[in-house]
């Protein structure tokens, strides 16, 4: 009954998705972007994303791209940072900044009746910011403060851990936000440097969506991003994944211990990759329904929530999971996760749990697209997975072709319980 309710919502749902026309556009420039057209609000959603992120960083300047992206809103051109920020209030646009591991992301909101002056006022940031030696020193203590924050919070200390554990001296082993002493040793110059290697036109992914047309979007990429480098910071290389199985324990006062496990994952285009997805929505997703969540919570109250998730990294793949616990139930948790790794790969699915997981996975998938902000989002997220302008379109088809025999033998080869590793950050008893 309940898969023929969302049948008949999908057929009410993803004519209207079907509807939603992408575009290709290319610039006079050469600069590439996808387009959603939505003429009924006078308003567009812009997103960029430049492939590399903090992991172009140099080892001794760790911080780097992540102090360097904070600073582009701190003043551009001959506007320092006051003035510019008050510059894009009266636009009434948005602009975001954000580093990531594999990608600096810009996000921007504009009324079209102000989108010319809005996209000057990004424009300079993203090519003319001023970097200036004062808001350097106020953002770079802002940094600091958040690392030495980050020093007391068992959470960040297990990732940072398990980064170590599983990547070494690759980038990837280590934080973009850097350490106390590297961002405290950052200089204007390494600004300067690390602006002009992470922010280049050979690693521009783009999408827009609102109330623009092809015609206009063409001819304002160019103005927007055509005079920045052509080439950047060369990307890393590939990360050898060191994770070895077992556990590893970091003394830490805490009533509640974070625990963060995993072991290697696999690639986003691989060919199983949509039967690996099916398997951890049923093993490891956020609703109760999950296995990890009714038989570490739900039967046995060991933890407030647990899940599990597939990382697809530029240069790596993992599959993880974490949870919290108090100390006195960290190991019964870990041998419950343990069982249930190993379960799954031999037993895999039920009819049933794959049945409902398609009808949660394709039911879901149309609200996504809600906005002009999430559907840009979207798209650029399609360009830099390398997914083809169509996956909209296709994509619960191939959910919907997952086949139990996919199931089966994609969980003997993802679910790895020899080698899982967990890090645990707290005072366990009995590990």
């Amino acid at each position: 009954m309940i898969r023929a309710v969302f049948a008949a919502f999908l057929a009410l749902a993803l004519p209207a998705q079907a509807e939603m026309q992408i575009k290709e556009v290319t610039s006079p420039g050469g600069i590439t972007a996808w387009l959603v057209e939505d003429h009924n609000i006078p308003f567009t959603a812009l997103e960029i994303q430049f492939r590399g992120g903090t992991a172009l960083d140099a080892p001794e300047k760790r911080g780097a791209v992540n102090l360097m992206t904070a600073l582009l809103e701190e003043g551009a051109a001959d506007l320092d940072s006051r003035v510019f920020a008050e510059a894009r209030d009266a636009l009434a646009a948005e602009f975001t900044f954000d580093a990531g591991t594999d990608s600096i992301g810009v996000s921007a909101r504009f009324l079209t009746e102000n989108r010319d002056a809005a996209v000057t006022l990004l424009r300079s940031a993203l090519v003319e910011p001023r970097f200036d030696q004062d808001a350097i020193d106020r953002v770079r203590e802002q940094v600091l403060s958040i690392l030495r924050s980050n020093e007391k919070d068992p959470d960040t200390l297990a990732s940072e851990a398990f980064n170590a554990l599983a990547f070494g001296s690759h980038p990837y082993g280590s934080s973009g936000d850097g350490t106390l002493e590297t961002v405290t040793a950052l200089t204007r110059d390494d600004i300067l440097a690390a602006h002009k290697g992470a922010l280049a036109r050979d690693r521009i992914y783009v999408s827009a969506a609102g109330d623009i047309t092809a015609e206009e979007l063409g001819p304002l990429l160019d103005r927007l991003l055509g005079d920045l480098p052509a080439t950047g910071t060369p990307l890393p290389a590939r990360a050898e994944l060191l994770l070895t199985a077992g556990q590893t324990v970091i003394d830490f006062p805490t009533p509640q211990a974070s625990v963060l496990f995993g072991h290697v994952g696999i690639p986003r285009d691989d060919p199983d990759f949509f039967a690996a997805f099916i398997l951890n929505e049923a093993f490891g997703g956020g609703r109760f329904t999950a296995r990890l969540m009714s038989e570490v919570r739900e039967k046995r109250g060991l933890t407030y929530g647990i899940g599990s998730y597939l990382v697809g990294m530029d240069q790596a793949e993992l599959y993880m999971g974490q949870f919290s616990a108090s100390n006195d139930k960290v190991a019964e948790a870990i041998a419950v996760v343990r069982e249930e790794w190993a379960r799954i790969g031999t037993d895999a699915l039920t009819e049933e749990e794959l049945a409902t997981t398609k009808t949660y996975l394709t039911g879901s998938y149309p609200l996504r697209f809600d906005g002009n902000s999430r559907i840009a989002n979207i798209l650029v997220g399609m360009q830099m997975d390398d997914l083809p302008i169509d996956y909209p379109v296709t994509r619960n088809a191939k959910i919907e072709a997952v086949t139990m025999d996919d199931i089966r033998r994609v969980a003997k080869r993802l679910y790895q319980p020899q080698a899982l590793h967990f890090v645990v950050v707290g005072q366990p008893t009995g590990l």
